[in-house]
């Protein structure tokens, strides 16, 4: 039996790479807030389904779950990334930061550990390097991903018969990060960053990491160029 994977944000992106990359040897299930955002990635990966929820409306969350009895692996790839600098961010960023980054991912996980605990499954958490380390103007951001890695060492301790790795990649080359760099006054340019196919495969290797192996955490960097 083909192993289960749900992963968050399927729709671009470092997302849609992640399904792209699994699809050969899993059952996948695309999320996004809206199927149509799916469209694409649906076509192109036909067997896929999806799984379309607002990961911060938690009833339809419930309800997006029912039915799944059995999961082998759950990529919590969603997110956002509103910076800004602490004197000019206010409370509603850090709490929707919060929501999205941590508690979105903490409630989608809880109300999946019976599957995955029946598949013995794993849990990747697509982290980020503000996840190890604060810069100035990533404040909001950084803490969520600090609070993510905290969450994942809890979760790991806690369900010894569940695999939880946190991938730390360093800047991807997606839109994302266009709208960032462009943020912060720079020129884009794909070649600087990570491509999402890398960190992609770096996402299937802890996967495939055999059953005596715990891949607690990856970090990635891109290449001096």
């Amino acid at each position: 039996m083909r192993p289960t994977a749900l992963i968050t944000g399927a729709s671009r992106g470092l997302g849609s790479a992640i399904a792209r990359e699994l699809a050969a040897g899993h059952n996948l299930l695309l999320g996004a807030r809206k199927e149509d955002a799916l469209k694409e990635i649906l076509t192109e990966i036909e067997d896929a389904k999806p799984f379309p929820a607002d990961l911060t409306d938690h009833a339809a969350v419930a309800e997006a779950v029912k039915g799944i009895d059995r999961l082998d692996v759950l990529v919590h790839n969603a997110g956002v990334a509103d910076l800004g600098t602490v004197a000019d961010t206010p409370a509603e960023v850090w709490r929707n930061t919060m929501e999205a980054n941590v508690i979105a991912v903490a409630e989608l996980t809880r109300l999946l550990l019976p599957a995955l605990r029946k598949a013995g499954g794993h849990v990747v958490l697509i982290n980020s390097g503000a996840g190890l380390r604060a810069n100035a103007g990533w404040g909001p951001y950084a803490a969520s991903k600090f609070a993510l890695r905290a969450f994942g060492d809890a979760l790991r301790l806690e369900e010894p018969k569940i695999r939880v790795t946190s991938i730390h990649p360093g800047r991807i080359a997606t839109d994302m990060q266009r709208a960032i760099v462009e943020g912060e006054g720079g020129t884009f340019d794909a070649d600087q960053f990570l491509s999402p196919e890398t960190v992609a495969r770096a996402v299937h290797a802890a996967i495939d990491t055999a059953p005596d192996g715990h891949p607690t955490e990856i970090v990635l960097r891109p290449t001096a160029r």
